[in-house]
C-alpha cells in the first residue's frame, strides 16, 4: 500500500486547508510515484532529505555535547583543527570524489566494465597516496613554523594529520556511493557514524582518565575516522568492485585527471568558501569566538542540508540526462531542482530563525551571542538556494573550468571582505563577508548556466520559451 499525500491531506486537514494543500500534495504524489528518471531522482532526493534531517540532528547533538563537555575554549581549538582536516581531506581527493559520479554512470550506460573498475581502483589508490603526502607535508610545516603557531594548537594539529588519509578516502567512497545511487552510504558515514563514534571514543578516553580537552577530542576523532572509513571500505569499495572483479581494469589516467583536476580546483574553492569563515575567525579571534561562530553555522546547517540532499539525489541524474542527449528534458529537470531546493530551504530557514536562540543556548553559556548573525546568514543561504545545485550541472556537463572561475571569484570576495571587516566588526564582519559571497555565488552560477547551457536555472524566473 503506497502513501498518498493528497489522501493524507483530505483526512487530516480541515476542508479549507485541505483544498489549499490538494494541488501541492498531488504534485508531491506525482513526483514520488513517477516511474521515470524524474521520479527516481525525486525519490532519492526525498530519501536523502529525510536521512539528512536525521543525520544533521545527530551531528548537531554531538557538537552540542562536545561543546558542553569541553567548554568554549577547548571546543574552539577542536573545531579549528577538525575543520582544517576536513578541508585538507577533501582537497587530497584531487576531484575524484566528484568525477567518479560523472564517469560511473557513463561507463555503466556504455557497458564499459573495464574502465568502470579502473576508475574505482585508481581513484582509491591516488587519493590515499595524495592524502598521505599532504599529511607528511603538513607535519613538516607545523615543525618548521611552530613558533608562529599558538602553543595550544600545535599538538591537536599534529594529531589531526594522522587521520587525514582516512578522511580523504572516506570522502571518495561517499562519492562512489552517490555514483551508484546508494544514499545511505553517501551520507551516514560523515553525518551519523563518525560523530557518534567520536562521542563514544571521547567518553571512553574520559573514563580512562583523559582530560576533556582538544587533544583528547582529536584523538577520539582519529579512532572514529579510521573505524568509519574501514566500514566504508568493507561495504562500498568491495560492494562496487565485486561485480566487476573478473574484469581486468583499464586505466585512463590522463582522461580522468583532465576531468578531475578542474573539479579539484572547483571543490577546493568551494570547501574553502564554506569553511574559510571559521578559519578566518580562528586567525583573528580567540578559540571561544571560533566556538560561538561554529555553533551558529551548525544551526545554519539545518538550512544548508536541503541543498546537499537535493544535490545527492540529482547529480547522478544530471549525468544520465546529459549522456542520453535529451537536452529539453535536462532543462526541465534542472529547473525543477531549483524548486526542490528553494522551497524547503525557505521553510527550514524560517524554522531556524524561530528556534535559533534556544538552539544556540544548548551549546552552553555565551553561545547565544551568535543568534543575531543568523538573520543575515539565513537570508543569504535562501538566496543561494534559488539556483539549486547549479554547480553540479556545470560539472556533469563538462564545464568544470567555469565552476572554478565562479568559486575563485566568490572565495576572493569572501576572504577579502572578511579580512577587512573582522578586525573592525568581529563576528559581524565574517558574517557579512560570507553572506555577500553566497549572493555573488548564486548570481554567477545562474549567469554561467544560462550562458553555457541555455538553461534559466533560477526558481520563479521563466525560461526563454515562457517569456511573453
Amino acid at each position: 500500500m503506497r502513501f498518498s499525500a493528497a489522501e493524507a491531506a483530505e483526512r487530516l486537514l480541515p476542508g479549507r486547508f485541505a483544498a489549499l494543500a490538494r494541488p501541492w500534495a498531488s504534485r508531491f504524489d506525482a513526483l514520488v510515484s513517477a516511474p521515470d528518471a524524474r521520479g527516481q531522482a525525486g525519490r532519492m532526493s526525498l530519501i536523502a532529505f529525510g536521512m539528512r534531517i536525521v543525520n544533521a540532528v545527530i551531528a548537531f547533538v554531538s557538537q552540542v555535547l562536545l561543546a558542553r563537555y569541553m567548554g568554549g575554549f577547548e571546543y574552539g581549538i577542536f573545531v579549528l583543527v577538525w575543520v582544517t582536516m576536513i578541508i585538507l581531506g577533501n582537497t587530497a581527493c584531487l576531484g575524484f570524489q566528484t568525477s567518479v559520479i560523472r564517469f560511473v554512470p557513463e561507463y555503466e550506460a556504455k557497458d564499459r566494465p573495464a574502465e568502470l573498475r579502473g576508475i574505482l581502483v585508481a581513484s582509491q589508490r591516488i587519493v590515499f597516496l595524495s592524502a598521505t603526502a599532504l599529511a607528511l607535508a603538513g607535519a613538516l610545516g607545523i615543525w618548521l613554523f611552530e613558533e608562529e603557531i599558538q602553543s595550544y594548537y600545535v599538538l591537536p594539529f599534529y594529531l589531526g594529520l594522522i587521520c587525514l588519509p582516512m578522511i580523504a578516502l572516506g570522502d571518495l567512497l561517499q562519492g562512489t556511493a552517490r555514483a551508484h545511487g546508494w544514499p545511505l552510504w553517501s551520507m551516514t558515514p560523515s553525518f551519523f557514524i563518525r560523530p557518534m563514534l567520536i562521542l563514544v571514543f571521547l567518553w571512553t578516553l574520559h573514563m580512562a582518565g583523559s582530560q576533556p580537552d582538544a587533544a583528547a577530542a582529536v584523538l577520539a576523532a582519529i579512532f572514529a575516522t579510521y573505524l568509519t572509513t574501514l566500514l566504508q571500505i568493507a561495504y562500498v569499495a568491495r560492494g562496487t568492485e565485486s561485480p566487476h572483479r573478473p574484469v581486468k581494469p583499464a586505466f585512463r589516467l590522463r582522461e580522468w585527471l583532465i576531468v578531475s583536476l578542474p573539479i579539484f580546483l572547483s571543490n577546493g574553492f568551494y570547501y574553502l568558501l564554506t569553511n574559510a569563515d571559521v578559519l578566518l575567525v580562528g586567525r583573528f579571534m580567540q578559540p571561544t569566538d571560533v566556538a560561538v561562530y561554529f555553533a551558529t553555522t551548525k544551526a545554519l546547517a539545518l538550512v544548508h542540508f536541503v541543498y546537499y540532499a537535493v544535490r545527492t539525489g540529482v547529480i547522478q541524474r544530471y549525468s544520465a540526462y546529459l549522456h542520453s542527449g535529451d537536452r529539453a528534458a535536462l532543462a526541465r529537470f534542472a529547473r525543477e531542482t531549483t524548486y526542490w531546493t528553494f522551497i524547503p530551504a525557505t521553510i527550514m530557514g524560517l524554522a531556524v530563525l524561530a528556534l535559533g536562540k534556544p538552539i544556540l543556548m544548548l551549546f552552553g553559556p555565551g553561545f547565544d551571542a551568535g543568534y543575531p548573525l543568523l538573520f543575515l546568514l539565513v537570508a543569504a543561504v535562501i538566496f543561494r538556494a534559488t539556483v539549486g545545485p547549479a554547480e553540479s550541472l556545470l560539472t556533469m556537463s563538462g564545464h568544470e573550468n567555469s565552476s572554478v572561475v565562479v568559486y575563485a571569484i566568490t572565495l576572493a570576495v569572501n576572504i577579502g571582505l572578511s579580512v577587512f571587516l573582522i578586525p573592525r566588526l568581529g563576528l559581524w564582519g565574517v558574517a557579512i563577508g560570507m553572506s555577500t559571497a553566497l549572493v555573488v555565488e548564486a548570481v554567477l552560477l545562474a549567469f554561467t548556466v544560462r550562458r553555457k547551457l541555455g538553461i534559466v536555472m533560477v526558481a520563479f524566473l521563466p525560461s526563454p520559451k515562457e517569456t511573453v
